[in-house]
């Protein structure tokens, strides 16, 4: 089921009422083969490439283009918007704030405590949620800032144009008094990398984007630098996300489709038809998983309840 409507009424009580109670950890089911109940699309975005979700607000991020679908614009469109569980776009432009410095084409968002990062072609951002102070600190040698992903206090940047991996220290450094260290902790590996995740046994899990024609696949990064081929080429992956009986989640350009991968299975695609799926979260509820996917080329959010 895919349609083009509202989801106040349609998700809030699957997400609004369940959430409360449902803490990350309340996901540790083993997904055995799971399967899509819902798939629901609301419009309204300008270019949203990437979706975040803040536990201690329940509420999403979504980082928009705003104007062309140029992720090397720099216009001074972009924003980020502050949207409900249900879909409700609740502040159009949360940030940057009125008369802040402006956004471009904002990417890749991650939300941590009261702080958001958020990637914008050469640089990232860190704001704070409470009080909307930002602070942007650049990339030396970037050429597309990505995905950011924080773990511990280390803030981690993909670049998939120059296949490489950033590492900003510390990972708050929105009042530090002096810039923050930033070094490459990879370059041309053949990662190509493009959305990160912190794996629960420490490694840092990145998928790979490049052309329709090179594929990628999913990778991890171990803390003594070691790079792990975990699939073989896959496609032009986008997002990924661990889920607690280990599988992963992950969005592919080239088939057009949220899929679901483990090393016993494969690949098996959970949604497809999206003309381009990029940078999703997730909202942890009771029996499953709600995946809201941003699809950057139509301008949509898809809300995906995967349930066991």
């Amino acid at each position: 089921m895919n349609k083009k409507t509202p989801l106040y009424l349609a998700l809030a009580a699957a997400l609004v009422i369940a959430q409360p109670a449902i803490s990350p950890e309340a996901s540790a089911q083993a997904y055995g083969t799971p399967r899509v109940s819902s798939d629901q699309t609301v419009g309204g975005f300008a270019f949203p490439e990437s979706v975040a979700y803040d536990p201690k607000a329940k509420v999403l991020y979504v980082s928009e283009f705003g104007s062309k679908l140029d992720p090397v614009l720099k216009d001074g469109k972009g924003r980020i918007s502050k949207v409900s569980l249900a879909g409700k776009i609740l502040e159009q432009q949360f940030l940057p704030a009125a008369g802040g410095e402006p956004l471009n084409k904002p990417k890749g968002i991650w939300v941590k405590g009261d702080r958001l990062w958020v990637t914008d072609i050469d640089g990232v951002w860190v704001f704070d949620l409470k009080t909307k102070k930002g602070r942007k600190t650049a990339l030396p040698g970037v050429q597309f800032a990505n995905d950011p992903a924080v773990a511990g206090n280390v803030l981690y940047v993909s670049d998939n144009v120059s296949d490489q991996l950033f590492k900003v220290e510390p990972a708050d450094f929105l009042n530090s008094k002096s810039a923050p260290k930033v070094t490459s902790v990879f370059k041309g590996a053949g990662v190509s990398p493009n959305g990160l995740w912190p794996a629960r046994d420490g490694m840092m899990l990145m998928v790979g984007f490049l052309a329709p024609d090179k594929p990628r696949g999913i990778f991890a990064l171990g803390v003594s630098g070691q790079i792990k081929d975990l699939s073989g080429p896959i496609g032009r992956l986008d997002g990924i996300y661990e889920m607690q009986d280990g599988s992963l989640l992950a969005t592919d350009w080239n088939s057009g489709s949220l899929f679901r991968w483990s090393d016993k299975t494969g690949m098996q695609k959970l949604a497809t038809g999206f003309k381009g799926p990029a940078d999703f979260c997730v909202v942890p509820q009771a029996g499953g998983l709600t995946v809201v996917v941003p699809d950057l080329v139509q301008s949509q959010l898809r809300f995906i309840q995967v349930r066991n």
